[in-house]
């Protein structure tokens, strides 16, 4: 009796055990399908035993249905061998531009916002300066959404990485006043970005921007003053006005009425090249009277 159970725990049956049927006497086991007994395998190896000789010979030899080995010419044989191909020359690498650099330093009316990047002004100004004869080429260094902090920080690591560069276009300032920037803030740091270039050896051209109209009139009237004032504290050639002819025009901007189109961007190049060319080596100089017309698309 088990303590706490009121009955008896049965005893474990034992296993019964494993009973094995003999097999009936005088009959051979039966093998599974396909398998032979040693007696008839050996027989079968034995009749085979010559013809695997006689093939493992004859591919030790490197006979075969064919005529003649594939690999493998008899002394003196007057057969042609194929000549080694003959060696592919590395592609040629374009020339460097060597050309002195304009950097187009700006946001994204520079960059060429939901533009290809030869539809953007930069490129434009670079049509109209081959067109001209004028040995120089045209960096864009445009990125959108560029404020003039913004771009006094990144100033540095660009003309850094162009050493050919001897002109800058400074068109930095129309997200400032889209974000209600102090005129002050973005003054300060425009004139950072001159003194610095101007210490590199570039000449800059200043492009001032208008800024949107629901930030009220005075702070629009001291923001354009802000381009005058730098340009006039540093002595610095000012276009006043980078959008003019093309902003509030539906059919020179994109539907957000703040980029330009294609057709804009061509105007923006040449109000550009119109206030750039004084500053350029002849024949750019004698021909900045023409330079207001836009080149035909």
């Amino acid at each position: 009796m088990v303590r706490g159970y009121p009955f008896r725990r049965a005893a474990p049956t034992p296993p019964k055990p494993l009973v094995r049927l003999p097999f009936p006497p005088g009959r051979a086991r039966p093998l599974p399908s396909g398998v032979l007994r040693p007696a008839a395998a050996s027989a079968r190896f034995r009749a085979l035993l010559p013809a695997l000789l006689a093939a493992g010979a004859l591919l030790a030899c490197g006979g075969g249905p064919n005529d003649g080995p594939a690999d493998f010419e008899a002394p003196g044989a007057d057969r042609p061998r194929p000549s080694a191909p003959a060696p592919v020359p590395p592609p040629a690498e374009a020339p460097a531009d060597e050309r002195p650099a304009i950097v187009a330093f700006g946001d994204s009316l520079t960059a060429g916002y939901r533009l290809e990047i030869e539809q953007a002004w930069p490129a434009r100004l670079q049509e109209r300066l081959d067109e001209e004869g004028i040995a120089l080429r045209v960096v864009n260094a445009g990125v959108s959404g560029e404020t003039s902090s913004g771009g006094r920080r990144r100033l540095s690591w660009v003309l850094d990485r162009q050493p050919a560069a001897r002109f800058l276009v400074l068109a930095l300032g129309g997200n400032d006043g889209l974000r209600g920037v102090p005129a002050s803030v973005m003054t300060d740091n425009l004139s950072g970005m001159i003194r610095e270039a101007e210490e590199r050896g570039l000449s800059v051209l200043l492009a001032g921007v208008p800024t949107a109209p629901e930030l009220g009139p005075d702070y629009a009237e001291e923001f354009r003053d802000a381009f005058r004032r730098v340009a006039r504290d540093t002595g610095t050639p000012l276009l006043e006005n980078l959008l003019e002819g093309v902003a509030g025009d539906p059919e020179l901007n994109q539907p957000d009425r703040i980029h330009p189109n294609e057709a804009g961007a061509r105007l923006l190049a040449a109000n550009v090249f119109a206030a750039l060319a004084p500053l350029l080596p002849a024949p750019a100089g004698e021909l900045a009277a023409s330079s207001a017309e836009p080149s035909p698309p």
